[in-house]
């Protein structure tokens, strides 16, 4: 098992943004979490839910808090990854969600 946290990309990046995850086009990507994440680590990994389906995972490189949500003013932090992650070959049925979940992999294939 692998510990991180899913996120749902947002229909509105459409399936090309959650490929340029997985396909090499993108060296990097940035996710944000609320708040300080009290769990999470570097080489944890986002776990990311397109359509309602677990799509891949990408590993955490970097946690910068000290960001700030802009329609908020709440605090946040960036959470940096690598890419291109891995994509799973048929993706898993899992709901999408609003914001961030810690997750411990458990259903993630190997």
């Amino acid at each position: 098992m692998s510990f991180g946290i899913t996120k749902t990309v947002p229909a509105k990046r459409g399936q090309q943004g959650v490929e340029a995850l997985y396909d090499g086009s993108l060296s990097e990507f940035e996710f944000h979490m609320a708040g300080k994440p009290t769990r999470l680590n570097v080489g944890d990994y986002v776990y990311t839910i397109f359509q309602d389906e677990l799509y891949g995972r990408v590993e955490i490189k970097e946690l910068i808090g000290g960001a700030v949500n802009p329609d908020s003013g709440k605090p946040r932090t960036l959470v940096m990854v690598k890419c291109p992650g891995e994509r799973l070959e048929n993706p898993i049925p899992r709901q999408g969600h609003r914001g961030t979940r810690y997750w411990d992999g458990d259903e993630w294939p190997g």
